[in-house]
């Protein structure tokens, strides 16, 4: 009997197990089952992260606690340069940043890791790509946690936006370059006014102090004191050329010029002007085309920027002159508004000085700037560079850093005409004479000063102060005018049209005009009209009768 129970018992436990496994294979299937659902899942959400990633123009960066890179996208290999197998794995600071900013980056991280500090959810950095080239990125960050809520790495997500960066820079600097050209504008505008207004009392002053000093005896002690006057007249004109020069409102006679000839003849000078503590070297291209430009501008241009570097090599140094045919593109005028693409000629004064700072550099041409020491210099001989380049059709740009010198470089439209010797003025007549002369001025004081000097030398003079003025004046002559001096800019009417009117009346008057600066009536650019006349005021008698002889002489 205990046998048969013992068996039945057994039988039992083989029938239990076997339920039991049944269960427990039935259960296997459905872990199986269940394991390869979320394994689906997992492959597709993997599939619909590594697809998001791969769209559009975003980088995708994960790196773990150790700053080495988890993950990596499509987009951020493209920037970078690397497959995916050559960046996942490495370490993320040493091999795509660059130097300058590695190690700060690194020590950020690593406190972000630790948790010392909230992450900077903003931020900008350039990437160290295969070729070499750095790339500007925007990135967007967030820290990965783990179960524990431990931070276990990064994610990045990042814009390339190095050209718009770029483009940036370049829209500043050319709104910069606006901003400058037209701050020099209105200085020029002003400069030219205040010229204008000066040398009107400049005539006077002058002129009037020479008559007095004319009518004295050799020792009369009023001698010395109306030389002094008449000094710092002319000194005082000459710094209204220099502003007028800046402003552009100077007469110009441009002819076509061999910007190498012109050096080569102005080379003396230089040499007496630096001295021997600076070396002077002429670096000249052969065939060099030709300018259209004042020669005596020009040999200006090229004296004041000599000046200027000799000052800054007050030690001695290399003074480099060099000329060059440049074709200047669209790119080029792009980049520098004032520049007009096309050949052009270059002239390039280059100095071992002291160098400029940026800062210097922006206001170097504005009259009155100087950084020499008080009563060194009047802070005009770079301005007066300024306007005589820009009036001549041409553009200048400066190229320096403290410590590097300084470079010049001035661009003038090449000619293909060949360049002629200018006539040789013949003397003059007797500058006296006895014809009739209309003088028309709206200044009174510079308008009776010109009509004393005239009548002074045997003329029969006729004065207006307006064009409104003129028929009476015309009228008590009995009609004939030989030589009609006008002022250029009047009230109420420009000298020129009063010209062209009476000129239809009186077919043999001879014209000559007389202005503190150039006028659009009678100039381009500073260049006179066909066939015009012109005396620049301050001018001196002697002068005013040898032009005034000159024009009636004419045929």
């Amino acid at each position: 009997m205990a046998g048969g129970g013992s068996g039945k018992s057994t039988e039992r436990d083989l029938r239990e197990a076997k339920r039991q496994i049944a269960e427990l294979e039935d259960e296997l299937v459905d872990r199986e089952q269940e394991l390869s659902q979320q394994r689906e899942l997992l492959r597709r959400e993997h599939e619909r992260i590594q697809s998001f990633m791969g769209l559009g123009e975003v980088l995708f960066v994960a790196m773990d606690r150790q700053g080495k890179v988890t993950l990596v996208n499509r987009k951020a290999c493209e920037v970078l340069g690397y497959s995916q197998e050559e960046i996942t794995g490495k370490e993320w600071f040493s091999k795509f940043l660059p130097v300058t900013i590695r190690d700060e980056v690194r020590k950020v991280f690593r406190r972000l890791m630790a948790g010392e500090i909230e992450p900077m959810e903003f931020f900008e950095n350039p990437l160290l790509t295969a070729s070499g080239e750095e790339r500007l990125i925007a990135w967007h960050n967030t820290v990965m946690r783990d179960r524990a809520g431990e931070i276990c790495g990064t994610l990045s997500a990042g814009a390339d936006v190095t050209e718009l960066k770029r483009a940036e820079r370049e829209r500043q600097a050319l709104e910069q370059q606006l901003r400058q050209a037209q701050k020099m504008e209105s200085i020029g505008r002003l400069a030219g006014g205040i010229a204008h207004d000066f040398n009107n009392l400049l005539t006077v002053i002058n002129n009037y102090a020479q008559m007095v000093r004319d009518e004295l005896l050799p020792d009369s002690p009023l001698q010395e004191d109306l030389g002094q006057i008449i000094a710092a007249g002319q000194r005082a004109a000459d710094l209204t050329g220099q502003l007028l020069a800046f402003s552009r409102k100077q007469i110009l006679e441009p002819r076509v010029l061999d910007i190498n000839e012109v050096l080569v003849g102005i080379l003396p000078l230089l040499e007496r002007l630096l001295g021997e503590d600076i070396e002077i070297k002429l670096e000249q291209a052969v065939g060099l085309g030709h300018v259209r430009a004042d020669r005596s501008q020009l040999e200006q241009v090229i004296m004041n920027l000599a000046v200027n570097a000799r000052d800054a090599m007050p030690e001695g140094g290399l003074l480099v002159m060099e000329t060059a045919d440049v074709q200047l593109d669209d790119a080029y005028a792009a980049a520098h508004p004032e520049a007009s693409p096309g050949p052009h000629v270059m002239l390039a004064v280059s100095d071992s000085g002291q160098g400029m700072s940026n800062e210097v550099c922006e206001r170097i041409f504005e009259p009155f700037f100087t950084t020499k020491e008080k009563g060194r210099g009047s802070g005009l001989g770079l301005s007066v560079v300024y306007g005589i380049v820009k009036q001549s059709g041409g553009n200048i740009w400066v190229y320096s850093e403290p410590g590097r010198g300084s470079t010049f470089k001035i661009y003038l439209p090449r000619v293909d005409d060949e360049c002629v010797e200018p006539e040789q003025e013949t003397a003059g007549g007797d500058p006296g004479g006895s014809e009739t002369v209309l003088v028309v001025e709206d200044e009174r004081a510079v308008r009776e000063l010109v009509v004393r000097i005239l009548r002074g030398a045997g003329y029969q003079v006729l004065a207006a102060q307006s064009a409104a003025d003129v028929e009476q004046q015309v009228g008590q002559s009995g009609g004939r005018i030989d030589l009609l001096l006008t002022d250029v800019v009047m009230p109420g009417g420009s000298g020129k049209r009063l010209a062209e009117l009476l000129v239809e009346r009186h077919r043999e008057m001879k014209v000559l005009f007389m202005s503190g600066y150039t006028d659009n009536a009678i100039a381009h650019h500073g260049v006179l009209e066909p066939g015009t006349w012109f005396i620049a005021k301050p001018f001196g008698a002697g002068e005013l009768l040898r032009k005034v002889r000159q024009v009636l002489d004419e045929t």
